[in-house]
C-alpha cells in the first residue's frame, strides 16, 4: 500500500506535466498548418539525389 501512495502522486504530477505541455503546443500554434507540413513533403523542388 505504501508504494500507491508514491506512485499515484507521480502519476497525477506526469498527467498534468503531459496537458501542460499540451496546452503550450496549442497556444503557439504548432497546429495550425497541418496541411501544409503534407504538402512539403511531396513538393519535388527541394528533393535531391540520394548518394551512395
Amino acid at each position: 500500500m505504501s508504494a500507491l501512495s508514491f506512485l499515484i502522486p507521480i502519476a497525477v504530477f506526469m498527467g498534468i506535466a503531459g496537458l501542460g505541455a499540451f496546452l503550450w503546443s496549442l497556444r503557439t500554434g504548432q497546429y495550425e498548418d497541418l496541411d501544409g507540413a503534407a504538402e512539403r513533403i511531396l513538393s519535388e523542388k527541394d528533393d535531391k539525389p540520394l548518394s551512395g
